[in-house]
């Protein structure tokens, strides 16, 4: 049975450097792109695979060759996807993103065409028998049933909230670890105050609260504590993935039943070697770095 249930997003990413963001009618010329498994929860998955945990996806694809790209590429990284379900004759997620110098970069993505994934596709035993279950609440019905279900079974519940969206304060209210982007916690709070954001996600119910900053680094709250930790410096290429493998740090940590700080910790410094190649899954560090800087 897996240690992490991921369920949530999966894309097929290109992405491709450029020199400088282009005007309109003019023609932009691309370098170095690369084509990866993509999506919040399944690229979390995939790191927390190479970390050496056992994991599941659910989620939804089409029945086109995208769809075949995901599915490999989780296959390939030991992601088990008997969770993920085909839509016959619709479209895969799909992202290309331009990455600009400096590492910032633009995304511009479609998401699955076709059913949202729903609450009876969710291989609730497999759920129950979890360590924790990570979620982006993209497919929101799913993820309440889901988190729902992971907490009567005493299955810890993470949440990385991207968009402030209908259901997610709900979704917070069932999680144990909910940390969002910044443009959420602004939503939340109507303005720059990550610290007032982790505060009224806390008053939501979680244990764990965070707010992620980009190169400003995180705020985070748990136990009574507040948190304002500035990023790890990196020369940045691409930020693709950062976010992702943030939260994949969080998990590995909830998993392990570390203490938060510590999986904070982790999670800035995984993110930062992200930024340092192209793609979400390239700069991924492996298992032997978390072990020679002490994350084991």
């Amino acid at each position: 049975m897996p240690d992490v249930f991921g369920l949530g997003q999966c894309s097929l990413d290109h992405v491709g450097r450029i020199p400088v963001w282009p005007h309109p009618d003019t023609k932009c010329e691309f370098h170095d792109l690369v084509i990866q498994g993509g999506g919040p929860v399944a690229t979390a998955l995939v790191a927390l695979s190479r970390w050496g945990l056992a994991c599941h996806f659910a989620g939804v694809a089409g029945d086109d060759s995208f769809g075949r790209h995901i599915a490999r590429f989780l296959q390939d990284e030991g992601v088990d996807v008997s969770g993920l379900a085909e839509r016959p004759g619709h479209r895969s997620q799909f992202a290309f993103i331009a990455s600009e110098p400096g590492g910032r970069r633009t995304i511009f993505w479609q998401r699955p065409t076709g059913e949202a994934l729903k609450p009876p596709e969710i291989r609730m035993d497999i759920l129950r028998a979890s360590r924790v279950l990570h979620t982006d609440g993209l497919f929101i019905e799913a993820s309440l049933a889901a988190a729902s279900a992971a907490k009567k079974a005493g299955v810890i519940v993470a949440v990385d909230a991207g968009t402030l969206r209908e259901g997610m304060l709900e979704l917070a209210r069932l999680s144990d670890c909910f940390v969002s982007s910044e443009s959420f916690a602004r939503s939340l709070v109507g303005g720059d105050d990550p610290l007032g954001a982790c505060r009224r996600i806390v008053e939501l119910g979680p244990r764990i609260a965070g707010v992620t900053l980009g190169a400003r680094g995180y705020a985070a709250m748990f136990d009574g504590r507040s948190i304002l930790m500035p990023a790890f410096a990196v020369e940045a290429v691409d930020t693709t993935g950062c976010g992702d493998v943030f939260h994949a740090g969080l998990a590995y940590g909830l998993v392990r039943g570390w203490d938060p700080a510590k999986s904070f910790d982790l999670a800035a410094w995984a993110a930062a070697q992200v930024a340092t190649r192209i793609g979400g899954r390239a700069g991924i560090p492996p298992k032997s770095e978390l072990q020679a800087r002490g994350y084991e």
